[in-house]
């Protein structure tokens, strides 16, 4: 993705310091000080334009929210819908998210063992040609990165108009072993989805256009498994 951003952006997001981290490396580990709560943080990987994470943070103030894009420019266009969706509320700096400068290949250098509670892939590039597989945010080499990063309450949630990619981390999740629930080949089908549910930019444009959404939750987390088997129990049993 090659990217036009306006004239003086760099110098823009280094004024941001109330919601921009441009040097994410030096909070390893520290999420929850700069944050100022313990509260559970939820990560995007590959955020766009961010009207996912931003209104997430909103309808979620009990949630930190961080998210990650290494384009400057998604960055800075992230930042103005963050301050939009909250200015409503009083708010010039959303109290619970920050936006980070980051390549999602280094992850395990912005984040510590277990920091993390959830990750969310939404709409990520799906690299369709065989010898780019590496390149899949669901290849096993991203899966071993995320599993050292979620704490063990940890999921992954992904959605994607992509069925190749769909079936690509579909399987990669099950040799992974992780266990997957809530999958659907077409989440916007039959009324399923519901007015509370987020869309990203690009799930409101497929959507528009007819397009299937896939989406599933990947349960890496020991404690979560641990809590869905029990509810799985509870509800099958006679």
């Amino acid at each position: 993705m090659r990217l036009r951003g306006r004239k003086g952006i760099r110098e823009s997001l280094e004024e941001q310091t109330d919601l921009v981290i441009l040097d994410p490396r030096s909070y390893k580990g520290e999420w929850s000080k700069l944050f100022g709560n313990d509260h559970p943080i939820h990560v995007e990987f590959g955020m766009g334009k961010g009207q996912f994470i931003s209104q997430m943070s909103f309808k979620y103030p009990d949630i930190n929210f961080i998210g990650v894009d290494m384009y400057d420019e998604l960055i800075r266009r992230a930042g103005d819908k963050a301050r939009a969706v909250w200015e409503p509320a009083g708010h010039e700096t959303p109290p619970n998210l920050k936006l980070a400068l980051a390549n999602i290949d280094y992850a395990e250098e912005v984040f510590a063992p277990g920091e993390l509670e959830r990750i969310y892939l939404n709409f990520s590039d799906p690299w369709p040609k065989s010898k780019h597989a590496r390149r899949r945010l669901t290849h096993p080499r991203f899966l071993d990165k995320y599993r050292g990063l979620l704490s063990d309450l940890g999921e992954i949630h992904l959605k994607t108009d992509s069925r190749s990619l769909f079936e690509f981390s579909l399987n990669a999740f099950a040799d992974f072993g992780l266990q997957m629930k809530n999958i659907s080949l077409d989440l916007h089908a039959d009324g399923i989805i519901n007015e509370d549910h987020i869309m990203t930019e690009y799930e409101t444009k497929f959507v528009g256009r007819g397009v299937n959404i896939h989406r599933c939750e990947a349960i890496v987390g020991a404690e979560a498994l641990k809590q869905y088997q029990a509810t799985r129990l509870d509800k099958y049993r006679l």
